[in-house]
């Protein structure tokens, strides 16, 4: 699907890993006054002062979380970053550096790794983390992306997964479902590709879901707009591997269940369309899909009033009593529990 418009082809071998170790990371700048030493020696030196350091790593595979049939190799650097960026956010925690490691097999020039580092080097200016080391190996079959974020907060401003109290509500950023439904919209474009090579994909109606599977966010922004709201989230997790899935998490940790409302899913016009065209629940796609890059927190009920009206967050439910379990309120008003049908990277 995916045309190479650079037919130039030059062997890695010819740079050898030092050599493209060179090459690949020649554009990193170093924009944190906690990075004291990156790339170019046998470790980075980090200085933190009197911070909490948070720390994440997110392994990514090719024909396991991403297909090159459609996903350019530049926005793959960059997604590749968020992915980690926003665990940080999760923590409620800013990102300050991160480290990169890529496997690639004999079949990836060196004009393809230029574009993946591309990607990443754009998302790294864009989130202000300093690219401060990793490595390159060679691979028996295709692409394998390997990244570690680091992060900084106050103690005090850590939020964890196990918080959650009874009656705290249960909020999201943004909507949900989209990047997931671009990904069926990519896959079944790739299908028609497969039987037609010479089809052109007319992706117009597609554009909101299609950009957020290629090239998420990380919420970045989510920190300052709580601190400037006076709110601090009693858990919070990130929502890639669906929102069911994210808000098991919060209740297992937190020993709390859950009501969470279907009448209140932030869900976006073009999704509710393109849910329509595919005849599926666009419920099912909202708390299932995965792969938002959006966060899921709880919040203690005294803060709602500072919340309520903003539009940035949406309230979707409320924690209860474990004992009460973890429910689906239907806009029927039924109760129907709750199951993690979202990704599971163990799983086939």
């Amino acid at each position: 699907m995916i045309e190479d418009k650079n037919p130039q082809r030059t062997s890695i071998a010819q740079l050898g890993e030092f050599g493209l170790i060179d090459h690949l990371t020649k554009n990193f700048e170093i924009t944190q006054a906690s990075t004291l030493k990156s790339i170019g020696d046998d470790a980075a030196v980090l200085d933190f002062k009197d911070k909490k350091v948070v720390v994440s790593t997110d392994l990514l595979i090719e024909g396991v979380h991403f297909d090159l049939a459609y996903m350019p190799l530049k926005h793959l650097g960059y997604k590749a970053v968020v992915v980690n960026v926003s665990d940080i956010c999760a923590m409620n925690a800013k990102a300050t550096q991160i480290t990169v490691s890529v496997a690639v097999s004999n079949r990836f020039p060196l004009e393809a790794l230029e574009e993946l580092f591309e990607g990443i080097t754009h998302a790294a200016a864009e989130y202000k983390v300093d690219v401060i080391g990793g490595d390159t190996t060679s691979s028996q079959k295709g692409l394998i992306i390997s990244i570690t974020a680091i992060g900084e907060a106050n103690e005090e401003e850590i939020v964890y997964r196990n918080g959650a109290k009874e009656t705290d509500l249960l909020v999201v950023t943004g909507d949900i479902g989209a990047a997931y439904m671009g990904l069926q919209v990519l896959e079944r474009e790739k299908q028609v590709f497969q039987v037609n090579p010479n089809s052109q994909p007319d992706l117009d109606a597609y554009t909101y879901l299609i950009e957020r599977q290629l090239k998420p966010e990380a919420r970045k922004d989510v920190r300052t707009l709580l601190h400037a709201l006076e709110i601090k989230p009693t858990s919070m997790i990130d929502i890639s591997d669906g929102l069911s899935s994210e808000i098991m998490h919060l209740c297992k940790q937190s020993n709390v269940g859950c009501n969470l409302y279907e009448d209140k899913l932030p869900l976006d016009p073009q999704l509710i369309s393109v849910c329509e065209e595919f005849d599926i629940d666009s419920t099912t796609v909202a708390i299932n899909g995965g792969e938002d890059y959006e966060l899921l927190f709880t919040i203690a009920m005294d803060d709602f009033e500072k919340i309520k009206a903003n539009p940035n967050f949406s309230i979707i439910g409320h924690m209860v009593q474990a004992s009460e379990g973890i429910h689906l309120v239907t806009r029927a008003n039924t109760r129907i529990p709750l199951k993690a049908r979202g990704w599971d990277a163990i799983k086939e």
